[in-house]
């Protein structure tokens, strides 16, 4: 599939899936992307946060995207997470995601070193990747994790390089969301990094959203999008809130073991997070399903 310049729409973080020994169950793995392809997503990310990409090694990495991009088969766009800590890091793995198919590279912001990092710095590091990358590329930003928050007039900025295709902030801060739109070069897309904040960011100017919830609920949270397209806000505010609890449940409150209770709620693959991260317990099991019975998320068919 070729990428657009503006991508737009919603796009699911999926998850990684894992056998007993927490090595790369790709069987589980291809299972999941067959349903994805077919379902209403506007297209996946690969290695996203909710992919546990900062546990796998170099070849997993590759091996993962390989098994993704070949179980999509073009019929969805897709993304992959391909920062790292150097310059030169990014750029190799980048190009070796490329060479396997992916649409658009998903950037995080280098943090290790975040207090020697400054403004000059991370404009450098975007603008040298986006010259060597065979795809746009996707800034992204994951305070929570990272440390690291990119003002708005860095974005600003890089929205006017070439090869930069957009952002993906999970930061749920609105005025900036508004900033970063206001700010933004003709073609540069704003992605929306939770359901918990979709229909307020597409008020704002956003494109759509790379949302954890839709790894489990992508009919749920397309109709938002579809909803604000189709202007009829009231249906986009009366969906928002309905995700709002089962959002949290696979993000802020039970993060990754809690999304992997989630997708086997559902019927597709979950299995165990890979070490040190710990599966839940029963209580926070039970929650979770709760939480997805309660916005009337259920078994996919």
């Amino acid at each position: 599939m070729t990428a657009t310049k503006i991508p737009e729409g919603v796009f699911a973080p999926v998850a990684t899936n894992f056998d007993a020994a927490g090595e790369l169950d790709l069987n589980a793995f291809r299972s999941n992307m067959e349903w994805y392809s077919t379902s209403p997503l506007d297209g996946v990310v690969l290695l996203g946060s909710n992919g546990e990409f900062a546990l796998l090694d170099g070849d997993e990495k590759l091996r993962l995207i390989e098994a993704g991009t070949s179980a999509i088969g073009g019929r969805k766009i897709v993304m992959a997470g391909t920062g790292a800590e150097s310059t030169k890091a990014t750029i190799a793995l980048t190009k070796g995601a490329a060479d396997l198919g992916i649409d658009y590279a998903l950037i995080v912001t280098p943090y290790y070193y975040k207090s020697r990092y400054d403004r000059a710095a991370y404009v450098a590091h975007y603008k040298a990747v986006a010259d060597a990358s065979p795809v746009p590329i996707i800034v992204y930003i994951m305070t929570a994790y990272t440390g690291v928050d990119l003002a708005s007039n860095v974005v600003a900025e890089l929205s006017s390089y070439p090869n930069i295709a957009g952002i993906k902030d999970s930061g749920g801060n609105a005025p900036k969301v508004g900033e970063m739109v206001a700010g933004a070069a003709p073609g540069f897309a704003v992605l929306a990094g939770s359901a918990s904040f979709l229909y307020p960011a597409l008020c704002l100017g956003a494109t759509g959203g790379i949302l954890a919830l839709a790894d489990v609920a992508p009919g749920l949270c397309k109709e938002i999008d579809l909803a604000f397209r189709a202007g009829d806000h009231e249906t986009a505010r009366t969906l928002q809130h309905r995700v709002l609890v089962p959002n949290a449940a696979v993000t802020s409150k039970h993060g990754i073991p809690g999304l992997k209770v989630a997708l086997e709620t559902v019927g597709l693959k979950g299995g165990l997070p890979r070490p040190p991260i710990m599966p839940l317990g029963d209580a926070d099991a039970a929650d979770v399903r709760k939480s997805l019975a309660g916005a009337g998320i259920g078994p996919i068919s």
